[in-house]
């Protein structure tokens, strides 16, 4: 016997246009790699350009790229400060198996 797949009907909201457009941005989001993102504060901290230019540029918002600063320079003080706790690479990870 076959089961069925009953959906219980959930009242729908009427969507707005500011709903959909932001259901759109949630959807079509970029994520930015590691590498990315420390290029792109490498890039602001050479000073060539604007941090507003700089995020035009890669369209991003200033509250992001001041986030990602703020990340970036508190690790390398942890780094200079002797916390030298990491995740292993997968290399190293493979030499001891």
């Amino acid at each position: 016997m076959k089961s069925l797949n009953l959906h219980i009907m959930k009242p729908q909201k009427k969507q707005t246009t500011e709903n959909y457009i932001k259901e759109i941005r949630r959807k079509t989001r970029r994520i930015l790699s590691s590498e990315q993102k420390i290029n792109i504060v490498m890039e602001a901290l050479r000073a060539e350009m604007s941090v507003a230019e700089l995020c035009r540029k890669y369209s991003i918002h200033e509250s992001q790229f001041y986030q990602w600063n703020k990340e970036f320079l508190e690790a390398g003080k942890k780094r200079l400060n002797g916390d030298t706790v990491r995740e292993a690479t997968s290399d190293e990870v493979a030499k001891t198996g």
